[in-house]
């Protein structure tokens, strides 16, 4: 058994030691806003009424009572249908009113929101809403479906702290809250804090100790351009990509066979490097086969929507499915390049914002000309089992010799075997064998008639209503003149008037760096969605954005090279009572590491990493039978087969993904599994992480090898351990810390060397050879040492 379970008291109270020293509690804190001069119905009005009223007052004319509609001046200011004479709003007279008066209604029976619905307006509400009508009932477009437009930058007291124009911005509001922002992070700790955001990688010790010589501005800018120039950026950048676009590497459903779409994968790492404007980034993806000139590369690149799940069952119904694939790629496109929930407008019209019905189906109807079937038979009533699907290019050797180089394809051998897997008879195996020596990749084409499009009642598929033609929402911008296909479609999201586009992306690429996004729903733009924490910035960044081209290097540089970044994340009492959620940006959050960099830096620390880019997904240690446990006892997958040698050391990026059984290790950290576009992950804090950190053999073995690594070097044993710490934790330990560490060895040091078979038992764990040549009850002391230090809450935390 591991030394950590034989002597968990010396273990755990070493980790309260070095998770909790200098930590104090803070308390419990409130704050208080206070009643606003001027009430401003985006910022007071519209969030009460959108949470309150709009269900059954909003948008949505068959759920609408009493023909009452709040979200639209033009209607909330005509009589109302069944009062004749009376209003809802009479600008300037609450008593008036009658929407008001409702809401303040003693009669349970008159009262709204009716008691029935478990809503309730608080009096500060209703106190917003009164004075709201006394100023005139003055109605605001959306702010998000205006576009955005730069303001100037704002005047601030502490001229020599902005180092980017974004800084203004932030120090505003700090200065008018009356905090003042961090002083900027420790040289070592910020080192790290780049490395991990533009690599999902920790520095190298030689790294640390160049840039701690001179941790100028100038210095650090040279670390950053280094960073982004490096081909691990591109790994690091894709880890969020194929949250977006589901990425797995299954097709889903119960017999969850194999797929090849992962030469897409290698596309995105190398679109990233190459640094590809955003727009066209998202245009080859869209239509990459429609472009002019369009190549292998831009079709390749469409894959991005037949990333979704898709069907093998015999006797699944063709045209249910096909509906289920078109309606996945239209809430795709809302959710990855809108920010708006379109889903919420497919059964109905949108009960909060500005969609209908029709509109959902006219942007569906962009996708529904796709050449592909929802169930691909190979016999009448019996499927045909391929990893790609019609329609679906082929990989040759040619491609990859020239304008696919960058497709990391393996060897014949190992294609053919994750082809096989488990299926080793009968027509399915047939039918698999048929596919060796091809590499293809299910992409987008579409037909060559026109498919007519209809509504949807209800979203069943079947149930065709009125026919549309491709559109888009009135509300956010009109179509046009652009052709009605994808790439007039990606043409209309990338016109500078579209007020959402530049917002969402700029958004998401705040929350990866910051924790959060400037608007805290980055999956919402819509009327339940957050409101910005800084509007100003928002959308100054989303317009610098399309003034630069839509350059991605060029956006993420800005933001870690501001002010507000390089912020230590030393939280006071004071700022924990004013800002307990860290809106205001007065320091830089602490954060936990996503699942794929936290074996990352296992890994990279220890030396066992194998930083191969791209190439098929890789199946490392996981617990025995999980996949055995939920298969269907057919397909390829239907046991885990683990990977060897180099392919267990890859990156958490290539790890295998099986929609059924998604990876445990990653799941448990939160990771995505991947069943449809996801834009932010959840975050939890329980204790099968730490079980995890503590029983991973991928942690373990890492353990083994550093320590082999260390005791090679004949260092003295403190040397050994500062070592460990600075590769591990980024940075070098205190004296206090030193000491416990160097204690907790010379204690492991007698318990081990009095039972010889545990500290072998120890070593045993991994597939990579034991060191023979260093003496066991070292190599165990040192490795539970260094398995300390991986279990700190500090080597998986990003600041």
């Amino acid at each position: 058994m591991p030394i950590s379970i034989c002597r968990p008291f010396f273990l755990v109270s070493l980790g309260w030691f070095l998770l909790l020293a200098g930590c104090k509690d803070g308390g419990s804190y409130h704050t208080y806003e206070e009643f606003p001069e001027i009430v401003s119905y985006n910022l007071h009005i519209r969030p009460i009424l959108s949470e309150n009223c709009f269900a059954c007052h909003g948008p949505d004319a068959n759920k609408r009572e009493a023909g009452l509609r709040l979200d639209a001046p033009e209607d909330a200011f005509s009589a109302l249908k069944e009062s004749p004479g009376k209003y809802a709003w009479v600008p300037g007279s609450p008593n008036s009113s009658e929407a008001y008066l409702r809401m303040i209604h003693k009669d349970p029976m008159e009262l709204m929101p009716p008691p029935e619905s478990n809503l309730k307006l608080t009096e500060r509400e209703i106190r917003l809403i009164e004075k709201w009508i006394r100023q005139g009932v003055r109605y605001e477009p959306h702010w998000a479906f205006v576009p955005p437009h730069k303001s100037t930058l704002p005047a601030v007291k502490n001229q020599s702290w902005p180092k980017q124009e974004l800084d203004y911005f932030v120090l505003e509001k700090i200065e008018k809250n009356r905090l003042k922002p961090n002083n900027e992070a420790d040289p070592a700790q910020l080192l790290r804090r780049v490395t991990l955001d533009l690599t999902g990688l920790p520095p190298t010790v030689e790294e640390m100790r160049n840039f701690l010589k001179d941790p100028s501005s100038e210095k650090y800018e040279q670390v950053v351009d280094r960073l982004l120039a490096s081909q691990a950026y591109g790994e690091k950048m894709a880890v969020h990509w194929m949250d977006v676009a589901r990425y797995a590497d299954s097709h889903g459903y119960q017999d969850d066979y194999y797929r090849t779409q992962w030469p897409w994968r290698d596309w995105v790492i190398h679109a990233f490097n190459k640094n590809l404007s955003y727009e066209t980034f998202v245009t080859w993806q869209l239509a990459g086969d429609l472009i002019p000139d369009a190549t292998k590369e831009t079709q390749l690149a469409t894959a991005f929507n037949r990333n979704h799940k898709i069907t093998e069952e015999s006797g699944a119904i063709d045209e249910e499915y096909r509906v289920e694939y078109v309606v996945d790629r239209t809430n795709t496109l809302g959710m990855a390049f809108l920010g708006i929930t379109l889903e919420c407008a497919q059964c109905h019209d949108h009960k909060y914002d500005p969609i209908s019905q029709k509109e959902y189906f006219q942007l569906y109807a962009f996708f529904n000309q796709v050449a592909e079937w929802g169930i691909e038979e190979a016999s009448p009533g019996f499927s045909r089992k391929s990893p790609a699907k019609y329609p679906m290019m082929e990989i040759t050797d040619e491609d990859i010799a020239g304008i696919l180089s960058f497709v990391n394809r393996p060897d014949s051998i190992t294609m053919a075997t994750a082809l096989i897997g488990d299926v080793k008879t009968g027509a399915n195996h047939k039918a698999l064998l048929s596919e060796i020596g091809h590499l293809r990749v299910s992409v987008m084409g579409d037909l060559d008639t026109l498919r007519q499009t209809y509504i949807l009642e209800r979203g069943e598929y079947e149930a065709h209503g009125d026919p549309v033609s491709p559109g888009t929402p009135e509300a956010l911008l009109s179509f046009g003149d652009y052709p009605e296909n994808r790439l007039g479609l990606a043409n209309w999201l990338f016109d500078r008037d579209n007020p959402l586009t530049a917002r969402v992306f700029v958004n998401r690429m705040w929350m990866q760096f910051f924790g959060e996004g400037l608007v805290d729903t980055p999956g919402d733009f819509g009327m339940q969605g957050s409101l910005p924490s800084h509007p100003e910035l928002l959308d100054w960044l989303a317009v610098s954005f399309m003034d630069t081209g839509w350059d991605i290097k060029a956006l993420v540089k800005s933001m870690v090279m501001s002010s507000t970044y390089r912020q230590s994340s030393v939280v006071t009492e004071e700022k924990l009572r004013k800002d307990p959620e860290n809106r205001l940006l007065s320091r830089f959050p602490r954060m936990r590491l996503p699942a794929e960099h936290i074996r990352d830096v296992v890994l990279a620390s220890s030396g066992l990493l194998v930083p191969e880019i791209g190439g098929p997904s890789v199946k490392p240690y996981q617990p025995p039978g999980l996949w055995e446990l939920a298969t269907s006892g057919r397909g390829n997958l239907a046991s885990y087969q683990q990977d060897s040698l180099d392919r267990l050391y890859r990156r958490g990026l290539y790890t295998f993904v099986k929609r059924t059984v998604p990876p445990p290790s990653m799941i448990l950290f939160d990771a995505s599994n991947r069943d449809v576009c996801e834009i932010e992950r959840t975050r939890t804090n329980t204790p099968l992480q730490a079980l995890v950190m503590l029983n991973d053999p991928t942690v373990l073995e890492a353990s083994r090898a550093l320590a082999a690594t260390l005791l090679r070097r004949n260092l003295a044993v403190e040397e050994a351990l500062n070592l460990a710490f600075l590769k591990i934790v980024g940075r070098e330990p205190s004296k206090e810390e030193l000491a416990v560490l160097v204690g907790f060895h010379q204690e492991l040091l007698r318990v081990l060397g009095s039972d010889p078979a545990a500290a072998e038992q120890l070593l045993e764990v991994g597939d990579s050879p034991v060191a023979s040549d260093l003496p066991v009850i070292d190599q165990a002391a040192m490795m539970q040492v260094i398995h300390t230090l991986y279990n700190m809450e500090e080597t998986i935390t990003k600041s």
